[in-house]
């Protein structure tokens, strides 16, 4: 791909995200408007809102990905571990802003979402068994607190950093091992 046409991807899907999350009812147009390219730029990459609903998911996907690759889940300390992946998803939510709900029936999107839950909750079991969290708490409650949490963290206008080091500093200590 060129580099002006990735930059004019780029630009379609991030500000789709954005004006979706606002209004999910946004036209193509008007992303394509938003974006700064021709609405014909936009439909001869995507056939439908469907379409490019699922490519703005995929790219969120993406760097979800990333961000747990990066944030070295299965060997870093967990406190660092912790630090990185919640960083590098706020940061993503933020980018990423969109409701997909619609889209967690897909089964290739599905596929992704567990393996990416699998590596979050296997993390989160190691977390219990070095005693960074607590055992005694119901199947799948840290996990589910792990997330509100960064959703609270993502609408918090500080920097990532200081987001992280807010969210990270409560999950231990709220959760965390007496």
């Amino acid at each position: 791909m060129r580099a002006d046409a990735a930059r004019n991807l780029e630009a379609v899907l991030t500000t789709g995200a954005l004006m979706l999350a606002s209004d999910p009812s946004a036209s193509i147009s008007a992303i394509a408007a938003e974006a700064g390219v021709d609405r014909r730029t936009v439909y001869r990459r995507f056939a439908s809102r469907e379409d490019l609903l699922a490519a703005i998911y995929d790219a969120r996907l993406d760097a979800v990905e990333k961000v747990v690759r990066t944030a070295r889940l299965d060997e870093s300390a967990v406190p660092v571990a912790l630090h990185r992946y919640v960083e590098g998803i706020i940061e993503v939510n933020r980018k990423w802003p969109v409701e997909l709900t619609r889209m967690r029936a897909e089964p290739s999107i599905q596929d992704r979402r567990g393996r990416l839950s699998a590596e979050v909750d296997a993390f989160l079991q190691r977390a219990t068994d070095e005693g960074f969290l607590r055992a005694d708490l119901p199947d799948g409650w840290v996990s589910r607190l792990l997330i509100q949490l960064l959703h609270l963290a993502s609408q918090e206008e500080v920097g990532a950093p200081q987001a992280a080091d807010l969210l990270v500093s409560t999950f231990l200590r709220g959760v965390g091992a007496p």
